[in-house]
């Protein structure tokens, strides 16, 4: 095998073990921060169109995350008309933040010039969040990306310094899994490719 190849086996192993693990699932056992610090760096080498890296992250840990869950209820209650009002929802966005040992503020920086599309931005923080993702799962540390109508909202983008032209793109919750590592499933691949030949 030559230095610049790598283990197919092993990809593949950990591209199928990642796992969404909701907050509410998540044990006490804190994270340490060199791999918080590892997810970061991968995310960091996410595919980027014009090299703009327009990835942006924020990270709350500790008593950071209760000023983080109080912003996340009250802009629930500020968004959502009356009617549509969530008891529920509105006690998971005061507790979730709370629950998960980490929560990383999703970010997209704009290109001031923005000579690449908004779509091609996008679409490079999402590959730095698979990046994250797949990194914490190999630590058997367990997430969960929401994108939730006040994590993805201006005020998200104002509350962390965030531009007039960025994206809050939502968050990143992270903790060990109470139980045994969720089993995963997926449809057969077959029915939704179509291979043209001619």
């Amino acid at each position: 095998m030559r230095e610049t190849e790598l283990n197919p086996q092993t990809i593949t192993e950990a591209i199928r073990h990642r796992r969404t693990v909701k907050p509410k699932f998540f044990d006490d056992r804190s994270i340490d921060e060199s791999i918080i610090q590892e997810m970061l760096t991968n995310a960091n080498w996410a595919p980027t169109h014009g090299m703009t890296e327009p990835w942006r992250f924020h990270v709350f840990a500790g008593d950071a995350r209760k000023r983080l869950a109080e912003f996340l209820a009250a802009t629930y209650k500020e968004l959502t008309p009356p009617e549509q009002f969530k008891p529920n929802k509105y006690e998971g966005m005061s507790q979730n933040a709370l629950l998960a040992q980490v929560v990383i503020v999703i970010g997209m920086k704009r290109q001031e010039i923005e000579k690449i599309s908004e779509l091609d931005e996008l679409m490079a923080v999402a590959c730095a969040v698979q990046n994250m993702h797949i990194t914490a799962a190999s630590h058997g540390v367990g997430a969960f990306w929401s994108t939730n109508v006040a994590a993805v909202s201006d005020q998200m983008r104002d509350f962390v310094g965030l531009g007039p032209k960025d994206r809050a793109l939502g968050l990143f919750y992270l903790g060990y899994p109470a139980g045994d590592w969720p089993a995963g499933q997926r449809e057969s691949i077959d029915s939704k490719v179509q291979w043209i030949r001619h």
